[in-house]
């Protein structure tokens, strides 16, 4: 005899879902700055009823990767040049560390999956696919921070890349990309020489330079 679930376990699969969705999206930069959202519109979206929308959308107001409005608006974030420049230094301070972690477990099989990835970069980069392009790329450093085995320092990574999601999307409709950034070819090239200093130089680097050119 099958087993049916629970009411409250089909919402919570249900919840988990539109979570899981939305925030992908939102990291991606799927959705701009400033993107309204109702629970209406998103449980319509979804097949789902309003309380795993509300539910949803309550977990990822909490990762301020959506604002809600004193009026109940709900929409991605639209961040100030002040804000940029906060999210880009906890950047700068935390992913160095990350990668610096990572130096020591940096084997071979690690360093080809990076090249992989950033071929993924390029392609993105030719097609001017924007989500293709942050996708990839952020897919290029939580590979490479996995293997600094700190799952807390990861998670706190990858609040900020939500936060910053929709803006990077802005960023890169202002910045035609025409080539693979050249600071992931200095961290593939700091990992592959024990290059500590390097590696953290190359990817502070990285992770702030386009940020910067936001607020400039």
């Amino acid at each position: 005899m099958l087993i049916q679930p629970r009411p409250s376990d089909a919402a919570i699969s249900a919840h988990d879902r539109v979570y899981r969705t939305l925030r992908s999206r939102i990291m991606y930069g799927e959705l701009p700055p400033g993107e309204a959202l109702t629970l209406r519109g998103i449980g319509k979206r979804f097949g789902v009823s309003m309380t795993p929308a509300r539910e949803a959308v309550r977990r990822l107001v909490a990762e301020r990767a959506l604002t809600l409005s004193t009026s109940g608006r709900v929409s991605t974030p639209e961040l100030s040049n002040d804000r940029i420049e906060e999210l880009a230094a906890i950047r700068a301070l935390l992913e160095p560390e990350l990668a610096s972690r990572a130096l020591p477990r940096a084997h071979l099989a690690l360093i080809e999956r990076l090249q992989a990835i950033n071929s993924g970069v390029s392609e993105a980069v030719v097609k001017q696919d924007a989500v293709g392009y942050i996708r990839a790329n952020l897919d290029f450093h939580r590979t490479l921070y996995l293997r600094a085995q700190a799952p807390a320092m990861l998670a706190m990574a990858e609040t900020v890349w939500l936060q910053l999601g929709p803006t990077m999307r802005r960023l890169y409709s202002r910045v035609s990309r025409t080539e693979m950034p050249q600071h992931h070819r200095q961290i593939v090239a700091a990992l592959r020489a024990g290059d500590e200093p390097g590696l953290r130089l190359a990817v502070r680097t990285d992770v702030t330079q386009g940020l910067r050119m936001l607020v400039s």
